[in-house]
């Protein structure tokens, strides 16, 4: 007998004695229900990898990729475990040896998770695949406008489909333009965000994605010259994350000085002019006096057609902030930043105005070319690791001054007409690139693992 409380009347519950059936036997195990029963019912047994204490020179790369796992975890396990498993290989290509501090615990821990991961989610994989299933989530969380997700959910597809014979699933999607952005979202779907309603944003926007008339690098990728800094890059050879900030800077740059304009612009389409001179006259400051100093005359050549004066003006200012941009400590040395844009500006007044050698009888390209890094790998290098050698020298302030050379010892070489003997391309055998205790152990590498 038991217990068992009945009630009789909405303030009355008596007692009574009754007699309770067995109770039923547990019903079976469910059957395998759909992906998104499955994902809800994993979340409480699986915790989310910490995304935000991670090595010092992993953060940049792999902290958005474990930020991204852990956002859509609970709605599909397997695309969050390919996201991790995507920063894993980035971890691993970045520091192979895992010398960094924190990298062996880090990739030890992924690792582990990895594995768990892996047995609780490939069981319950229909049979899409990978490649299929990655591009199906991409796909949904591009209709409901998560924007923020994408550039991520798109590397690690790409990554999938890489050797698969599967690069048709995305053969429509230009993943170049999911770029991250900083202040600005200039990816075409995020055209209606507030800020890009300002009619200073639109008009800089405007002059920045203009490239009429300027002719190509290369004709296989003429299609990707969506504004004057791209088509720097395939030019010059400028980093990809260096032109998309830059991009944002210079934007910002020039609506800034749009919008404090008195008079205000008499035109509510177009970049007002004098916002263009505004900055050019800072932007170049220095430099013209550095070239007064030493007695050049400046390489800012401006065209006769008016039409194309604003845009000449815009890929000057545009290529001295990609040079700053990837200058890494060479911007302690501001008459050495003078210096390169005056060869390098030179080359673009060549390209502009389409040039012919007198040597070759081609077209006059760029002395080190638009190849990927190239800027980083034969302008900044060299130059860096002299600084880097000097500083070696320097003994942590235990060596004499006069036995080493400092930033401002070697940004002096470059306040004197001297400096003109480096060349272009540079002459590395030049006195300026000598260190006298300068050995090939001691140098930075610059190339990826």
């Amino acid at each position: 007998m038991e217990l068992e409380i009945v009630e009789v009347g909405p303030s009355s519950r008596p007692l009574r004695y009754v007699s309770r059936p067995p109770p039923p036997p547990p019903p079976p195990p469910p059957q395998q229900q759909g992906e998104a029963g499955d994902a809800h019912a994993a979340v409480p047994l699986v915790q989310q990898f910490d995304s935000e204490k991670l090595p010092q020179t992993l953060v940049s790369e792999i902290r958005p990729f474990l930020r991204v796992a852990n956002q859509i975890g609970a709605e599909n396990p397997r695309v969050a475990y390919l996201c991790r498993f995507h920063a894993f290989e980035k971890a691993h290509t970045m520091d192979k040896l895992s010398a960094g501090r924190g990298v062996r615990q880090f990739k030890t821990a992924l690792l582990q998770r990895l594995e768990q991961d892996e047995s609780s989610t490939k069981s319950k994989m229909t049979q899409r695949g990978d490649a299929r299933e990655m591009k199906l989530f991409f796909e949904k969380k591009k209709q409901a406008n998560e924007h923020e997700l994408l550039p991520v959910l798109a590397e690690v597809l790409k990554a999938l489909l890489s050797g698969t014979g599967l690069e048709d699933l995305v053969a429509s999607e230009d993943f170049a333009d999911l770029f991250r952005y900083n202040i600005l979202p200039l990816h075409p779907r995020l055209s209606q965000k507030p800020i890009m309603l300002l009619p200073e944003i639109k008009v800089a926007v405007s002059a920045v994605f203009s490239v009429r008339s300027l002719p190509s690098a290369n004709m296989k990728d003429e299609k990707n010259h969506t504004d004057i800094l791209r088509w720097l890059q395939s030019w010059f050879g400028f980093q990809k994350g260096n032109v998309a900030n830059q991009r944002e800077h210079l934007i910002l740059l020039l609506a800034n000085a749009h919008a404090r304009l008195n008079p205000k612009s008499s035109s509510a389409q177009m970049l007002d002019d004098r916002a263009v001179d505004e900055l050019l006259v800072k932007t170049f400051e220095n430099y013209l006096t550095w070239c007064k100093f030493l007695g050049r005359r400046s390489n800012i050549w401006l065209p006769s057609v008016k039409q194309e004066i604003q845009q000449h003006k815009l890929l000057y200012i545009a290529l001295y902030l990609l040079i700053w941009g990837e200058a890494s400590n060479l911007r302690l040395m501001p008459e050495c930043l003078c210096y390169i844009f005056h060869h390098m500006s030179y080359e673009l007044y060549g390209v502009l105005s389409g040039a012919v050698s007198l040597i070759t009888g081609e077209k006059v390209r760029p002395a080190y070319g638009g190849d990927d890094e190239s800027f980083l790998n034969n302008v900044v290098k060299p130059i860096y690791n002299v600084i880097f050698q000097e500083a070696q020298k320097n003994k942590n302030g235990a060596s004499d001054h006069s036995t080493w050379r400092n930033y401002d010892d070697l940004n002096e070489f470059f306040w004197s007409a001297d400096c003109f003997k480096i060349g272009w391309p540079m002459r590395l055998n030049n006195d300026f690139f000598f260190t006298s205790s300068a050995t090939k152990d001691s140098q930075v590498s610059f190339d990826k693992p």
